[in-house]
């Protein structure tokens, strides 16, 4: 008789912990084997043979735990698994979607193909850097919406003269879900880059005069564009400024920028582990959505109930 098991990777053992209480099972039992020289060798201690196996890894920079997951997935395979479902709670490479200028890889193409290749047979993840990547896949993916986590949390801070703020036009179609969710207006941040992780010049598109204001984005790496954008927000009138960013790169100086913000508060969730704490950043799960949407696929059940 077909079993389902949960699997996590080092990168996301703990999320995937808490995944699998909520889903009501113990995670399986795994080994990631490293040789001296850092090569990875995952091992499976109990029998997988006819099983739906859920791998839990979200494929953090270095590219040690995209190729972990993937050896993972292979493992698996080979070990006559039924279906071998990678769940990526952050789905790296994703800024990489296009090619933007000459001469560059598509990052996420190349991605999508390494999993397939591997041998995945559906992958599950959450708030891609665009939602057009689901294209990329020749198989099922199942994207899930950080909003689930963070709406019932706006809810609670019952704020008055709500305004929602997309940092990059590129952000507006996530802004503008959450502004009519909350029957609240939006503005965009207009930003002008000169090269990665740098912006140049910056200009707000709307009025932020006596509005507490939240800003929501897919991710935070170095948190200089989200802390430039609340100051500038603040100089324009606004009474408080938040962000929402569903993963938490945090990458460079991105704690120190935090920190000495003008942010009443940064909410994060925990697809990717926080390397130090600070006052300034809350932290919210995805482990019960994610438990429930595995619960939905190994019971033929529909994945948009969980959306906002």
């Amino acid at each position: 008789m077909m079993d389902n098991q949960l699997f996590a990777g080092t990168e996301s053992a703990y999320l995937g912990k808490m995944i699998a209480e909520f889903y009501g099972k113990s995670l399986g039992s795994i080994e990631i084997q490293k040789f001296s020289d850092g090569e990875i060798a995952p091992y499976y201690t109990e029998s997988v043979r006819g099983n739906r196996v859920f791998l839990i890894q979200s494929t953090i920079p270095p590219s040690d735990n995209l190729f972990e997951l993937c050896l993972m997935i292979d493992a698996a395979k080979r070990a006559s698994a039924y279906k071998a479902i990678a769940v990526i709670p952050y789905f790296g490479y994703a800024r990489q979607d296009r090619k933007d200028k000459p001469r560059v890889a598509i990052g996420a193409k190349l991605v999508a193909n390494i999993l397939t290749a591997a041998g995945a047979d559906r992958i599950m993840t959450c708030d891609l850097h665009a939602g057009q990547i689901q294209g990329f896949f020749d198989i099922p993916v199942d994207h899930l919406d950080g909003a689930a986590v963070f709406v019932p949390y706006i809810r609670k801070l019952n704020l008055d003269n709500l305004l929602f703020a997309s940092p990059d036009v590129g952000g507006v179609k996530r802004t503008r879900a959450f502004a009519q969710h909350f029957n609240a207006e939006m503005v965009v941040i207009d930003k002008h880059r000169t090269k990665a992780n740098e912006v140049a010049e910056m200009r707000i598109i709307g009025n932020v005069e006596g509005k507490n204001v939240i800003l929501v984005d897919d991710l935070v790496d170095t948190a200089g564009t989200i802390c430039k954008a609340a100051k500038i927000i603040l100089d324009e009138g606004a009474l408080s400024v938040r962000a929402f960013c569903t993963h938490p790169v945090l990458s460079g100086k991105a704690y120190e920028n935090i920190n000495n913000s003008v942010l009443e508060e940064l909410v994060v969730t925990d697809t990717i582990p926080l390397r130090q704490e600070s006052d300034k950043i809350k932290v919210l799960t995805v482990a019960e959505l994610f438990a429930k949407a595995i619960k939905s696929v190994t019971q033929d059940g529909s994945i948009s109930e969980l959306f906002i």
